[in-house]
């Protein structure tokens, strides 16, 4: 099994890095394999709905996003993470975001998704809502903890302090494995959920 990670800050080693950090040690100790990609530090646009990627299966931009797919396509889960700079995401990690949800067309039914904030103080509650809306919109069960998934610390090494923070990464990391193994046997037993071809309703007439 496989979780991809992406890290939207572009410190490295900084708050964001730790709280990932945490995780990985659990996923280490569950036997499931673990990729940490940093976007934060990219230069990544945002999408401009031009509509290649539904003709021709990627991206028009030929940056991160594209290696992300093939990466995101392959793992069993995903977690995206964000320092909070302005009650938001890192700006450059939504841009990630919309772009690989929006250009992928592989199914992403029951990839297990989490959402990991870092901030100082506040913004956390928000962002991580703004988050979870990629996996919802996707038919990805999210993942939850103890506490919603969050750490605090401000200069560069704070959330090594936050010892809740770091506990919740951990528990976290727990229920996602359970999770993915438990879906991993599901699949095997009773398949995928049934779908439906998709229905768009337009209200403007």
């Amino acid at each position: 099994m496989k979780v991809l990670m992406i890290n939207g800050s572009p410190r490295i080693g900084g708050n964001t890095s730790i709280a990932l950090a945490e995780m990985v040690k659990v996923f280490e100790q569950e036997g499931i394999e673990v990729e940490v990609v940093q976007i934060g530090n990219k230069d990544i646009r945002g999408c401009i709905s031009c509509g290649y990627c539904y003709k021709n299966g990627k991206c028009v931009f030929n940056d991160p996003v594209n290696e992300l797919a093939e990466k995101f396509e392959a793992a069993d889960a995903l977690v995206v993470a964000s320092p909070v700079y302005y009650a938001s995401a890192n700006a450059t990690l939504i841009a990630c975001l919309d772009r690989l949800f929006y250009s992928t067309h592989f199914d992403k039914t029951m990839k297990v998704g989490a959402s990991v904030v870092v901030a100082r103080r506040g913004g956390l509650s928000a962002t991580f809502d703004e988050l979870n809306k990629y996996f919802t919109i996707a038919g990805m069960p999210v993942a939850s903890s103890q506490y919603w998934n969050s750490v605090h610390g401000c200069e560069k090494g704070e959330a090594k302090e936050d010892l809740e923070g770091l506990q919740t990464m951990r528990t976290l990391a727990r229920n996602m494995a359970f999770l993915m193994k438990s879906i991993a046997l599901g699949k095997e037993k009773y398949g995928l959920p049934e779908q439906e071809e998709g229905i768009a309703t337009n209200f403007i007439r």
